[in-house]
């Protein structure tokens, strides 16, 4: 039996961050993953090789289509996949080498094989070989993120339907892909293969694009991807089934006047959402009953319902996203050494990586109505800012919503380039309370 003072179960941007916090704090620490690989999801399948291929991708684009109005002929451009999937590999692999260099620096001690809680302060460690390593620790983190979600009646089988892990990593560029789902993930990766010439057909079943973001962003968004990348993006479509076929694929849904709609496609990728991820974690060892939607439930510092059990990230639901996990694993580890961070979830910012960027932070419209609050609406489009017509990225619009009476900011939602970049002033400016003025 190893003695800890903390076990972080899962390696992802909340676990291995949540592992340096504590020991910097000064805990002796172990992190379980049960991957060769540290850095989960994000790191591995998700976020860092999207962005790669995301980047890749725009470039290839704007040689094709953007260089020419700069006065830059391109003579012979051609499309290298192999070498473009190889990049994205060298980037995966240089970020996991860095989080494991960040273990060993921090003395952080690394166990890789699936963690199970066995009982109260106790972790058992199964490695691929059979191997058992008991853990004793009075913290354990659940960090083990979450996996994708599908629809009843379609089956991801990995080569014709597949989720975002094997869309990332494709033999080759399809003709034609079907999207079952426009929120971040599914226009994100829409996004790269219209780039690369495939033509993509994206059913979403809400009303809009982007369901959880501000509605002027998203039909922003809209607009530009059908513009420049054809993208045929269509909202208020019920998917009711896939059928692999011979060649490909074939997506059956119900439009919003509920007439029947079938899309052909060399695949489809599945993207409508997460679910966390807790098969085989034991939570029941330590009476921990997951909810109806699968998440572990905690209080508002992250504490679990068993004493000593903390859970962050994907699996106790919010924004599933890495940095706001990441959040969470510094705030447990502080509370474990005896502090009291505080974390304000209206200061989570949200980020779609498409071109052009949607980014968000604080409240929507509909959210504010929605609770009451009286508010005004400030509007300027990127097409009225110089900087943007020098450049050449006049699509875009930035929202900044404020409290009627205080003039406090509560929301700024941003759909154009660099979007990502400017929503961060926007969080400075409201974690300081700023006004519009």
């Amino acid at each position: 039996m190893t003695t800890h003072d903390v076990v972080v179960i899962g390696s992802g941007p909340g676990g291995y961050v949540a592992a340096i916090r504590a020991a910097q704090l000064g805990l002796k620490v172990a992190l379980v993953e049960r991957y060769a690989t540290l850095g989960g999801t994000c790191l591995n399948v998700g976020c860092i090789p999207s962005k790669a291929l995301l980047d890749s991708s725009e470039r290839f684009f704007e040689a094709g289509h953007r260089f020419a109005d700069h006065g830059i002929r391109v003579a012979g451009l051609e499309l290298d996949w192999p070498r473009m999937q190889q990049r994205k590999a060298e980037v995966v692999a240089a970020v996991t080498r860095g989080v494991a260099l960040l273990m060993k620096g921090n003395k952080v001690d690394v166990l890789h094989g699936t963690g199970r809680i066995v009982g109260p302060g106790r972790v058992e460690v199964a490695a691929a070989d059979g191997t058992l390593t008991p853990l004793e620790a009075p913290n354990i983190v659940v960090a083990t993120g979450s996996k994708p979600s599908t629809l009843p009646g379609v089956a991801i089988d990995r080569q014709r339907v597949m989720a975002s892990t094997e869309a990332l990593s494709l033999p080759e560029v399809p003709r034609r892909m079907a999207v079952i789902g426009g929120g971040a993930i599914g226009l994100e990766i829409a996004s790269i293969y219209a780039r690369l010439g495939t033509s993509i057909t994206v059913l979403e079943y809400l009303d809009t694009l982007l369901p959880t973001m501000d509605r002027d962003c998203s039909r922003e968004l809209h607009r530009v991807l059908r513009r420049d990348l054809k993208i045929d993006a269509r909202v208020s479509h019920r998917v009711t089934g896939v059928e692999v076929t011979d060649t490909g694929v074939v997506v059956h849904a119900r439009d919003r006047a509920d007439a029947e709609v079938a899309v052909e496609a060399d695949l489809c990728l599945v993207a409508v959402g997460r679910r966390p991820y807790t098969e085989g974690l034991g939570l029941e060892s330590v009476g921990i009953a997951i909810d109806r939607r699968g998440f572990v439930p905690v209080d508002a510092d992250l504490r679990t319902p068993a004493a000593g059990v903390w859970a962050i990230g994907d699996v106790v639901g919010g924004l599933m996203l890495a940095h706001k996990a990441e959040e969470e694993g510094i705030a447990v580890a502080e509370r474990i050494a005896g502090q009291a961070p505080r974390i304000d979830p209206r200061l989570v910012p949200s980020v779609v990586y498409t071109w052009p960027e949607v980014a968000s932070v604080g409240s929507t419209e509909e959210a504010l109505v929605r609770d009451g609050v009286t508010f005004k609406v400030g509007r300027s489009f990127y097409r009225a800012s110089g900087r943007a017509r020098a450049g050449g990225e006049v699509d875009g619009i930035v929202k900044i919503l404020a409290h009627t009476e205080s003039d406090e900011i509560l929301g700024v939602h941003i759909t154009g380039p660099r979007a990502a970049d400017l929503v961060g002033e926007a969080v400075v400016a409201m974690t300081f309370h700023a006004t519009a003025e």
